[in-house]
């Protein structure tokens, strides 16, 4: 069985799992690459994951940004 693979884009929403030290559980990400980064909407933190822990860590899309055609 394979690991699904998430599908990330700039400005999605996402629910973790943890709650960051703030208080708050839901972030926007700002950057693709080898590492996710991004940033809490409670504190505007700013921090760049590895992509794994990333998939591990992530709970659930909350919104998605619109794909352009």
């Amino acid at each position: 069985m394979t690991p699904e693979i998430l599908r990330i884009s700039v400005g999605d929403l996402w629910l973790m799992k943890r709650v960051h030290a703030c208080g708050g559980d839901r972030w926007e990400v700002f950057r693709i690459g080898a590492d996710i980064g991004m940033q809490c909407l409670k504190c505007k933190h700013r921090v760049l994951i590895a992509r794994k822990k990333f998939t591990a860590r992530a709970k659930i899309r909350i919104s998605k940004t619109n794909d352009l055609p």
